[in-house]
């Protein structure tokens, strides 16, 4: 770090925020990763009635694993580069399932599972097999195109050929969230609720932009406050607290 730009006091602010960024990410994805196997596989189609404490064991045995895993792939690594372009990559072609889940019925389970090792296998095979390589950008350009199109195939085929969510969890879920869109339009039907009843979608969709430009403007106003113009960064600031009163007004 530049001393003329972070003074030593700041510097160990940065230093410990770095820090604890670092250490909440690794946390959030290791306990989701053990979340994941232990229950949506382990307790429910191996172990349905063991003891907590048996579960608390597994995700204890499998957090070190992936720990390990990650450690593994890291070393292989020679850049921050290619780790972002690996977790996109493998990644590629699930954020339609993870997006229109909100807006249409019809998505199970299922259709999330099969969205993520779709992706997964589509993008490894096209790297592995076929030889296209990610630092590349045509290749990289080609392995995100064909990873979306696949992977978007198949889940909207699995959607289709497994059966709904059960008709209890569609009406408990409806109830509580009140999703808009004509996707949901069958079960507002069945339970008799107007889907015009609640806020439009459209206005869903301007608080929607207006939270990017509420976090993006606090993000670059604090920069611009640390690192260059105090003036434009508390201009930016007053943006994002714009964008926050005219959301609350909206809800």
């Amino acid at each position: 770090m530049d001393p003329a730009v972070f003074p030593p006091a700041l510097r160990g602010i940065m230093l410990a925020a770095f820090a604890a960024a670092y250490m909440s990410t690794i946390g959030t994805q290791l306990n989701w990763g053990a979340s994941y196997v232990v229950n949506d596989c382990y307790r429910r189609f191996l172990r349905r009635r063991a003891a907590e404490r048996e579960y608390v064991a597994v995700s204890q045995v499998v957090t070190a694993g992936l720990m390990f895993v990650s450690i593994y792939v890291t070393l292989h690594l020679a850049s921050i580069e290619q780790a972002w372009k690996l977790l996109i990559v493998t990644g590629a072609g699930t954020g339609g399932v993870l997006l229109l889940r909100w807006f249409w019925w019809r998505i199970n389970a299922w259709s999330e599972v099969a969205a993520m090792a779709a992706a997964a296998v589509v993008s490894l095979y096209l790297q592995l097999g076929l030889g296209w390589e990610s630092d590349r950008p045509r290749d990289f350009a080609y392995i995100m195109l064909v990873t979306v199109a696949v992977t978007t195939a198949v889940w909207l085929l699995v959607t289709w050929v497994t059966p709904a969510e059960p008709e209890e969890t569609l009406a408990a879920f409806y109830r509580r969230v009140r999703p808009h869109g004509p996707g949901w339009k069958p079960v507002a039907t069945r339970l008799g609720v107007s889907p015009g009843a609640s806020q439009s979608l459209r206005s869903e969709l301007i608080n929607a932009a207006l939270g990017c430009v509420l976090v993006y403007a606090a993000l670059f106003g604090v920069g611009e406050i640390l690192l260059r113009s105090a003036a434009f960064g508390c201009g930016l600031l007053l943006v994002s607290a714009a964008t926050a009163l005219a959301i609350a007004k909206n809800l």
